[in-house]
């Protein structure tokens, strides 16, 4: 590629390809590819056990994999602007979607999360993240702008509103994650620690309410507190598939194990990752997803765009939670929840929305100059300060 492009290029491809985070592009690039890999050897025994072919699933993965792929590096190509409208129309899109799941959306393991559409079933979920990220970080950057721009209030309605919409499906994991992402922008937008505070004080009261007045939540946590309590079918077959991995694995399309986990091909792929490429292998993963988060913040620390920062900040909190939470639950670190790993796990609507995720990502971290709010700046009262103006 770099031989197709001089420093010179004054094309659009050409001020991409030397502006972009060609690193952070190749750690994406290299999860699908891990994707590719795991949901192939994962799902012929899923894809047999519903009565459908071998490769159902890996083709469907392939089906949406392009696209994915171009929809990562053609959002890439964006300015902020563009990033911020393409943003709004999604968030607004996924709004009416998840409205419209609650009256005639696809019913799975007691949640009601996906619209039924001709050839597929979307999870609108999946898009309300990212585009939520970018949309918040919009008015909140705004709002710092223009102090008279009531924008940290419109932010805040449009989390709760769409929480809202997530707890009534009921999706707690998805919401879980949807209040780091706000929070993460909270403290990155200097705000006082005391607004986090509250934030994080609502999430621990609605987590015992949730606890007390709804019964998969409850069965869920006492589970994981007590094995003994209940089925942990999957779980322990995912630990299972662990130990019999050991170091090295057993070898692609070896596993044994992974043959008795039902989701093996989504919410328990780490562990077919654990069985049949072992320890080593999963510790990449680890590393892998823990490079992308910090490279990540490392390029949007150098930008002097308060837009830049939240939004980017946003997006590498969901990216890094969402990895953490499916991993956590495959070792039994954290309660199960039907989470998939990011562009490993099969799934259309997340593969989807996890590469526009990437591709605001390498749009908004495009090189344009090293002064920093963060590196530049100081520390205000609360959390960080704006050094400098947008």
């Amino acid at each position: 590629m770099t031989r197709l492009f001089s420093r010179t290029d004054q094309s659009v491809f050409g001020r991409w390809w030397w502006t972009v985070d060609r690193v952070m592009l190749a750690g994406f690039f290299i999860l699908m590819v891990c994707g590719v890999v795991l949901v192939a050897t994962a799902s012929p025994p899923v894809a047999e056990r519903i009565g459908a072919g071998q490769y159902h699933f890996i083709k469907k993965h392939m089906i949406v994999l392009f696209p994915a792929f171009f929809l990562m590096l053609g959002v890439s190509l964006l300015p902020p602007r563009m990033i911020w409208r393409v943003s709004s129309i999604v968030f607004a899109g996924g709004i009416i979607a998840m409205i419209l799941v609650l009256f005639i959306g696809v019913e799975v393991k007691g949640a009601q999360r996906w619209l039924p559409l001709p050839f597929f079933s979307l999870q609108p979920s999946e898009f309300i993240k990212p585009a939520f990220a970018v949309c918040a970080a919009w008015f909140m950057a705004k709002g710092k702008e223009n102090p008279s721009f009531r924008g940290n209030a419109i932010a805040a309605g449009m989390f709760g509103l769409a929480a809202l919409l997530l707890v009534m499906q009921p999706d707690f994991g998805m919401t879980f994650v949807l209040a780091c992402i706000f929070g993460m922008q909270v403290f990155l937008a200097g705000f006082p620690l005391l607004w986090l505070a509250g934030l994080a004080g609502a999430g621990v009261c609605a987590g015992v309410l949730s606890y007390f007045t709804i019964g998969h939540v409850r069965s869920r946590i006492d589970r994981f507190l007590d094995p003994a309590y209940g089925d942990n079918y999957q779980v322990e077959k995912s630990l299972e598939a662990f130990r019999a991995g050991g170091l090295f694995g057993v070898g692609p399309g070896q596993g044994t194990v992974k043959l008795g986990i039902p989701d093996a091909h989504a919410d328990f792929i780490f562990a077919v990752a654990g069985e049949e490429m072992g320890l080593l292998f999963a510790a990449f993963l680890v590393i892998l997803f823990g490079f992308i988060v910090l490279r990540g913040f490392n390029r949007i620390m150098d930008s002097d765009d308060m837009f830049t920062v939240l939004a980017g900040g946003g997006l590498l909190t969901m990216f890094g939670f969402q990895a953490l939470i499916h991993m956590g639950a495959g070792v039994r670190m954290l309660p199960a929840k039907g989470m998939t790993l990011p562009f490993i796990s099969y799934g259309g609507s997340s593969l989807l929305a996890m590469s526009f995720a990437a591709g605001v990502m390498l749009a908004l971290t495009r090189r344009k100059g090293r002064h920093g709010i963060a590196r530049g700046g100081g520390i205000a009262k609360g959390g960080m300060a704006v050094a400098g103006k947008m």
